[in-house]
């Protein structure tokens, strides 16, 4: 009654042998870095040079190579560009949490600290005393 499939499925997976794998360890490394490499940036942006040196130290540790450094600026108010690190830190955080990357986490809890307190204190700043 029905003519049989002489055609193999497209939902078929082909054959993978010889397609090169990355295991989750190396997926979360790659991901892990490019926080820290934007991480970086805007460190670098902020004038931050001795934070900018220990980021760019996991970041080639990770990679395998050194990370290069941000030469634009963005003209963005150190506000926003805090907000921004505090951010990036945070993801970083999370992904090194993840793979168990001590040194990384420890880095990137001390960025969202001095972020946190960059912003904490551009607040006060503003804010007009009675």
């Amino acid at each position: 009654m029905y003519e049989p499939i002489r055609t193999p499925s497209v939902h078929t997976p082909a054959d993978t042998a010889g397609f090169p794998h990355r295991s989750r360890g190396e997926e979360l490394d790659i991901q892990l870095a490019g926080h820290l490499a934007a991480l970086l940036s805007v460190t670098d942006e902020l004038g931050l040079d001795a934070a900018g040196d220990r980021v760019a130290e996991q970041v080639s540790r990770l990679r395998g190579a050194p990370p290069t450094r941000h030469a634009g600026l963005s003209e963005a108010p150190p506000a926003v560009l805090h907000r921004r690190a505090h951010s990036l830190a945070g993801r970083a955080l999370v992904v090194a949490a993840s793979r168990a990357d001590t040194t990384v986490a420890i880095l990137a809890a001390e960025r969202m600290d001095a972020h946190a307190a960059a912003l904490s204190a551009a607040t006060h700043r503003l804010v007009p005393t009675a």
